[in-house]
């Protein structure tokens, strides 16, 4: 990760040996990077935890901003801040794209043709810095264990978080010396109080948010704010301080024992960037505040070495490579995580790349005189940097929309999906007609219903709100339907959605991921129960004509099914209410993802299918419970997902999954005039 530059003006000292040496360089910050980048890149490889190094980053590029807007102040420069932002990302961004455009020839080369819209669509969010509210949008478990299934470019989160405030600061900065010298104040203290009331307000919304949905806090700006206000503030108070030689020294201990500890010692799972955070960047304040001691027993004696100041040098260049080599390797490998030898060469291939950039591509930017003349050659630069990025990601994106109009243009008869399993299907796909979805397409291959919830339909619970849809059918519709459960309740609006269009139903949907609906379970997560129980309480304040859910679960690559927990019970409370309940049956699931292994093996291999009776129960669960209440509709679709011999990954040239359980949206849908004729043959509904 990166900062603004070292060579600032020191803090001024009176005492000889004070914390801060007279010269500008502070070759132990330096060191500090390198120790931050160490802690990272180690964890990420070898331990699969967060080290709390990229919070000691954030910190430092913040103090360093600091100390160089104070020195214009002081010496009365202009702020100019479109100079300074243009020379700031002139410098940042030629590393930048060269990594992105490594990453995405890695990925279309290693990584499965299914993950490659996914990876495109984040480095866009990356060059643009916003990679860490896309991240917030997906929910990403930045913490998993199994770094293969992870995005190769998911890193630049921080770095996008650190680009959103090298923009704001510099604006409070510039903004506070305007009042500062209208009304004749104290340019630091100013800026004291006002980053303290920063520094206040974020750490209170961090720790707030962190324990209510960690997951998501992890990525966010506002809650990492009071990391770089900290860092500001240590700039600012600094000089102030006093400290005797000997309390420095053990302050540099301190800080550095407690730094490279935090990781090893914290759960940061659940407790990043929360209170918790305060241990690593108080830690890396210290170390700042203990400067250089000037005594042989300081630690700032190790961080001022030649190995780890040349190592600092190419921190940033470091990050940038460390996880993309890491994430394609593992994949490319079939590892979930890295052992010692392959970490060590992953560790060693990513210290050269940063090496070869930092030296072939950073520092010949950062000394390239032309563009720092005139502003527009800055702003020229920078344009090309972009475009050099931006060709690559367009030409893969129209590619994505060609594909995607031919294979709207293709003839029913190329792609008919379920109907190829009836009775009396002609097969007439022609010769070279693509298999729907593309493969690129398929991770977006969801169903969803059009809109969110508003209005009388949007629900008072916060949790159900976030997790709404409908079709938007008004009050006049002729049916109500409530959709509830999890994903695999949501693959099936690919179905009842356009069966709800057709008939004038208006369709509600409010679904869990992981969350089968069922009464109160003590096996289930926290999360999930309320959520049920939620869920029960609307659709009895609504009284639709009927719920829809998946009732029964199917086991991985077994024939193991049974009902979902408490069915009986969930029909029963629901029937009391005068609703009827419709169930589908589960569809079978895998312990492996069939539609990668079709595309890796060819569609006929026998590895990418399986035996019927492997999979599928001979009958279903339903049969146990058939007649026994007084209002519920039963539906089976397996015998279209399955050929009575084998259950293929692909049929009737459409892929009918997504990933090792999730039915394609492509699919579903071609299975729609089946199941139109099943639902009204089921509820005893007319048309």
């Amino acid at each position: 990760m990166t900062a603004p530059t070292i060579q600032q003006p020191a803090r001024p000292d009176r005492r000889a040996a004070g914390p801060v040496a007279k010269s500008k360089f502070r070759p132990e910050i330096q060191g500090l990077r390198s120790l931050a980048v160490l802690m990272v890149v180690s964890y990420h490889i070898w331990i699969g935890r967060v080290s709390g190094g990229v919070d000691v980053f954030l910190l430092i590029s913040a103090f360093l901003m600091t100390l160089q807007f104070t020195g214009r102040y002081k010496q009365r420069r202009s702020m100019d801040l479109i100079r300074h932002w243009l020379h700031l990302f002139r410098r940042l961004l030629p590393a930048v794209v060269v990594v992105l455009l490594s990453t995405l020839a890695a990925t279309f080369v290693f990584l499965p043709p299914t993950r490659w819209v996914e990876v495109v669509n984040q480095a866009w969010a990356s060059l643009f810095y916003f990679e860490n509210w896309l991240l917030q949008t997906l929910a990403v478990n930045y913490y998993a264990t199994d770094h293969s299934l992870a995005s190769p470019v998911q890193h630049f989160w921080s770095l996008s978080i650190q680009g959103q405030v090298f923009i704001l600061w510099p604006v409070i900065f510039a903004t506070m010396a305007i009042l500062c010298r209208k009304f004749n104040l104290r340019y630091r203290a100013s800026l004291a109080y006002v980053f303290a009331i920063i520094f206040i307000a974020s750490l209170a919304y961090s720790i707030i948010f962190t324990a209510n949905n960690q997951a998501v806090a992890y990525f966010d700006t506002f809650a990492r704010l009071w990391e770089f206000a900290l860092g500001t503030l240590v700039a600012l108070i600094l000089p102030a301080l006093n400290f005797s030689k000997p309390v420095r020294v053990v302050m540099g201990w301190v800080g550095v024992v407690a730094m490279l500890s935090c990781g090893i010692i914290l759960q940061v799972q659940t407790a990043f960037p929360g209170f918790v955070a305060l241990w690593p960047t108080l830690a890396a304040v210290c170390v700042i505040a203990a400067g250089q001691t000037g005594s042989r027993f300081g630690v700032d004696r190790i961080l001022s070495s030649k190995f780890l100041v040349r190592l600092g040098d190419n921190s940033y260049a470091l990050y940038l490579w460390h996880w993309p080599i890491l994430v394609i390797a593992l994949a490319w490998s079939g590892k979930e995580h890295a052992g010692w030898l392959s970490g060590s060469a992953i560790v060693a291939l990513a210290l050269v790349l940063a090496f070869l950039t930092t030296k072939f591509v950073e520092k010949p930017f950062r000394e390239w005189k032309w563009p720092e003349v005139k502003k527009w050659r800055a702003a020229v630069s920078i344009a090309a940097c972009l475009a050099i990025a931006c060709t690559p990601l367009l030409g893969f994106q129209y590619k994505q929309y060609l594909d995607q109009k031919a294979a709207e243009t293709q003839a029913f008869n190329d792609n008919p999906g379920a109907h190829a399993l009836l009775p009396g299907y002609v097969d007439l796909v022609a010769d070279g007609a693509k298999t729907l979805p593309t493969a690129e397409q398929l991770p977006e291959d969801w169903a969803h219903l059009g809109d969110s919830c508003e209005g009388d339909t949007k629900p008072d619970d916060k949790l159900l709100a976030d997790n709404c849809q409908t079709n938007g059918v008004g009050d006049d519709a002729v049916k109500n339907i409530v959709v509830l459960g999890d994903s695999h309740s949501q693959q099936w609006l690919a179905a009842i959605g356009p069966l709800a269009e057709a008939e004038h139903w208006k369709v509600t949907a409010l679904l869990l991921g992981g969350c089968h609906f069922m009464p109160q379970n003590p096996d289930a997560e926290a999360q999930c129960n309320d959520f049920n129980a939620a869920a029960f309480k609307y659709v009895a304040s609504k009284t639709p004509d009927a719920v829809f859910m998946v009732g029964t679960m199917a086991s991985p690559s077994s024939p193991d099914e049974k009902l979902v927990y408490g069915f009986d019970q969930t029909v029963t409370n629901f029937n009391d209410l005068g609703i009827q309940v419709v169930a589908i049956r589960d569809n079978p699931r895998y312990d492996y993802n069939v539609t990668e292994c079709a595309l890796a093996k060819g569609v006929d291999s026998s590895e990418c299918k399986s035996d019927e009776p492997d999979v599928l129960a001979a009958e279903s669960p339903f049969a146990a419970v058939q007649g026994t209440f007084g209002n519920a509709a039963f539906l089976d679709m397996t015998d279209l997902l399955c050929d009575g011999v084998t259950c293929p990954s692909v049929i009737g040239n459409v892929f009918v999954y997504l990933d090792d359980n999730h039915l394609s949206k492509t699919y579903v849908t071609s299975m729609g005039d089946m199941f139109d004729e099943r639902w009204f043959a089921a509820t005893g509904w007319t048309r």
